[in-house]
């Protein structure tokens, strides 16, 4: 008999299933649409239906199958497995989303949230490997954040350790969606790099970027840094004044959990070389003099895989201690 293990990266959006032998080798994965507007046990059903054809395509059985991990977005109760309230899952507040579905496959599932299951993969196998104090934080809609200090997860009461992208940088500054003012999350996420730009120029500033406006009714992060590599004076404003936060951000994190490295992620990380070394200049600006050099600040390694591979790992572990 076959000793395999699943993870599951559910998002608002997207569900990620990783098939896996019990050394983390992939097998396959695959990728389908999460329709949260159908409800919970809809999505458990499309969850198991899509399992039962890997297991079919790979030639295994039900019985080769020993555990799945889940990754779900937070706030999460993880003693109850419990997806509590997600902004984009609005339908499952409240719904015992672990024990549902290893109901539905007959197996143990390990549940957790999603940016401290990403995090665990890159301990895994990605960036973070070989080191014990560690902080994840993600570069999206928002600025989500994980911490592994000493080996471990930090959980934090009510599950809800982590949230590193409301730590307040400017106070009395931009209302940030969870209603504080000055959160880093309110200047450096994708989507507010992208808003900072378009206020600026709804305020009258001249830019290249106010006819692609005009054009498409938005901006993205993506435009503002295209418009930075021709030159544009405020495209450059608007990104410098991102990556001064996120060097701040880094330098508070610093003090506070001190770990061996701060690792980014998301789509903003496509940026390269320019992006990190302008963070790590931020960063030594801000940091206590002397402890520049003691955290290493780089990448994420596993791309979009981080989350099944950390769910996958979680349950292998949580089979090994049964």
């Amino acid at each position: 008999m076959a000793r395999l293990f699943l993870g599951i990266d559910l998002g608002g959006t997207n569900i990620k299933i990783g098939f896996f032998d019990e050394k983390l080798t992939l097998i396959e994965k695959v990728s389908m649409p999460t329709q949260p507007e159908k409800g919970p046990e809809f999505v458990v059903e499309t969850i198991a239906s899509a399992i039962s054809n890997l297991l079919s395509k790979n030639g295994f059985s039900k019985e080769d199958l020993l555990g799945a991990g889940v990754g779900c977005p937070g706030p999460v109760d993880l003693k109850k497995g419990v997806i509590e309230n997600a902004p984009n899952l609005p339908l499952f507040r409240g719904f015992a989303f672990r024990d549902a579905l290893g109901r539905r496959l007959n197996i143990p599932v390990t549940m957790e949230n999603d940016a401290n299951a990403a995090l665990w993969g890159e301990y895994t196998l990605g960036s973070a490997r070989g080191a014990r104090d560690v902080v994840f934080l993600t570069l999206g809609t928002g600025i989500g954040g994980a911490v592994i200090a000493n080996a471990q997860i930090v959980h934090g009461h009510l599950d809800a350790a982590g949230e590193l992208g409301h730590i307040a940088i400017f106070p009395n500054g931009r209302l940030c969606g969870c209603g504080q003012r000055g959160c880093a999350e309110a200047y450096a996420s994708a989507s507010n790099t992208a808003r900072r730009a378009i206020e600026e120029i709804q305020k009258g500033r001249k830019s290249t970027l106010k006819e692609l406006l005009l054009q498409n009714k938005m901006l993205s992060c993506r435009d503002v840094y295209t418009h930075r590599d021709s030159g544009d004076e405020l495209a450059c404003e608007v990104t410098s004044l991102t990556h001064e936060v996120l060097g701040r951000l880094c330098a508070v994190i610093q003090n506070f959990i001190s770990p061996e490295k701060i690792i980014f992620s998301g789509g903003m990380i496509a940026r390269g070389d320019e992006l990190l070394n302008d963070i790590r200049a931020e960063f030594e600006k801000y940091a206590w003099p002397g402890r520049q050099d003691s955290v290493e600040i780089c990448f994420a390694s596993l791309g979009e895989d981080s989350g099944i591979i950390g769910t996958t790992a979680l349950a292998i572990e949580a089979d090994r201690e049964n």
